[in-house]
């Protein structure tokens, strides 16, 4: 039977990127490649260009467990589990004599196996041409950490509290839901879905900063919805301040741009912001800091804050000849005029060349601060002994590879209000955040004080199937 086309399934499918490197991946490089994938004089181009696609895409595939209209050539839960396990097992090369040369099962139901869904455009093609998507299931199946098999009850998550002197904290933003505070991916209730109406192709566009740079009134304009209203933090918070204050915490990893953290008194040398914060913002052209409450009024006006700098620079120079609109990164040839740009004479003449004030968070595109890069490779990777992930679906690289990246003797739980299917925790507890943290100090005899605990009773409960893998729900109020 012949089974290879193209992509043969036991050749590397995908490079495996390095967080010990500032960038990861070579930027050029990956340029070139893709340049090389979708060039019509390549002899295999549209695999190459497919492969490619396959690669940017995979991240964004919904997991197994939310496929309520999947097809039925979809592996179970059950069986998703034994070929995984039997991979690890036998290896590539064997797993692949087992399933697909002997036509024990398709490629594309195989696919379903890692936790992809098999993209529309493929329907009604020849088995072959879900190779390339399967090696890379395969690929990243292989590159994740294995569980730890010691690890599973509430009672060792308790003990590993206790006992550990060095534990990276990597948070999301699960942690402030319950401020109010949305979060970003969550069905009807995340930023995301109240983006729709801005008529966007990708909701996250707003916070792309090529996109920035080309028509800033689209951030500014939900900026309100984002910008931290209080300075109030939440029981997880404290959680987090309790592992400082008992000489535990090692780091801080978040996600958030909140910066709550500090109002909780997270020490700066404790706490890594992955993504910036509204701390402070900077203007895109001179490169004046502030900090972020002097643009608050346009931020929650959603308007365009320019630039005091620039602007006072440009009345010191002498009027007569009007000067050129800046064109925040867009072509000059003729356009429509931005509707954050202002439309009066004098506006037009100052404030409209002035510098756009960019709050320090890091949009998709930009790099992540190089603290990040440092903390993770040069200082935490050696002496972490617990790692606990809590309120992310670690949907965003580079952080999405923190757990793969460490040591893979060390314990890591994760704390969620749904589980999150491509990562292998030893144990993960779900359920509200802050109802979680609180029962684990209840068990660890540990004082965590905070005004929005109050005293429940909370119900545990081993999910079915698994061994390691509990509901967290208060049953009083």
């Amino acid at each position: 039977m012949e089974v290879f086309h193209g992509s043969p399934l036991k050749a590397p499918a995908v490079e495996i990127v390095d967080l010990s490197s500032e960038h990861g991946v070579d930027d050029e490089k990956r340029d070139v490649e893709r340049e090389d994938a979708s060039s019509p004089e390549t002899d295999n181009g549209d695999d190459d260009d497919h492969l490619s696609l396959y690669e940017d895409m995979l991240d964004s595939m919904p997991e197994h467990a939310g496929w309520e209209d999947a097809p039925v050539d979809v592996c179970t839960v059950e069986e998703s589990f034994s070929f995984r396990k039997r991979l690890r097992l036998v290896g590539e090369d064997q797993f692949i004599t087992e399933t697909i040369e002997i036509g024990a099962i398709t490629a594309k139901k195989l696919c379903t196996a890692f936790g992809i869904r098999p993209p529309p455009f493929l329907e009604g093609q020849p088995d072959f041409k879900y190779f390339p998507l399967l090696g890379l299931g395969i690929t990243r199946e292989l590159s994740k950490r294995v569980k730890l098999p010691q690890y599973n009850t509430i009672d060792d998550a308790v003990h590993l509290l206790n006992k550990s002197k060095n534990i990276i904290v990597l948070t999301g933003a699960g942690i402030s839901t319950s401020l109010g505070i949305p979060d970003f991916r969550s069905k009807e209730t995340g930023l995301y879905s109240q983006l729709e109406h801005l008529g966007l192709s990708d909701p996250q566009e707003v916070f792309d900063i090529t996109i920035f740079r080309e028509d800033p009134s689209i951030f500014y304009s939900v900026a309100k919805d984002i910008l931290p209203s209080t300075r109030k933090f939440s029981p997880t918070h404290a959680f987090i301040k309790l592992l400082q204050d008992k000489e535990k915490l090692l780091t801080n990893f978040t996600q958030n741009i909140d910066n709550l953290e500090s109002y909780a008194g997270i020490l700066p040398e404790k706490l890594i912001q992955c993504h910036g914060s509204f701390a402070t913002a900077t203007c895109v052209e001179c490169g004046y800091r502030v900090k972020c409450e002097e643009i608050y009024k346009d931020l929650k006006a959603g308007r365009v804050a320019r630039c005091d700098r620039c602007i006072r620079n440009m009345r010191l120079k002498p009027f007569g000849i009007k000067r050129k609109r800046s064109t925040n990164g867009l072509s000059t040839s003729k356009k429509k005029r931005q509707s954050y740009e202002d439309s009066t004479d004098d506006e037009d003449y100052d404030i409209a060349v002035a510098g756009v004030m960019k709050p320090d968070i890091t949009f998709f595109g930009e790099d992540l601060p190089e603290t990040f890069h440092d903390r993770l490779a040069k200082h935490d990777k050696e002496i972490v002994d617990l790692v606990i992930v809590i309120g992310t679906s670690l949907k965003v690289a580079p952080v999405s590879e923190v757990s793969g990246f460490l040591p893979p003797e060390t314990p890591q739980i994760y704390i969620s209000r749904e589980p999150c299917q491509h990562v292998d925790f030893d144990i993960d507890m779900l359920g509200e955040c802050d109802t979680i943290v609180t029962e684990l100090c209840r068990r660890a005899g540990w004082d965590l004080k905070h005004e929005m605990i109050k005293d429940d009773d909370v119900d545990v409960q081993l999910h079915e199937g698994y061994e390691s893998r509990y509901s967290f729900r208060i049953t009083s109020a």
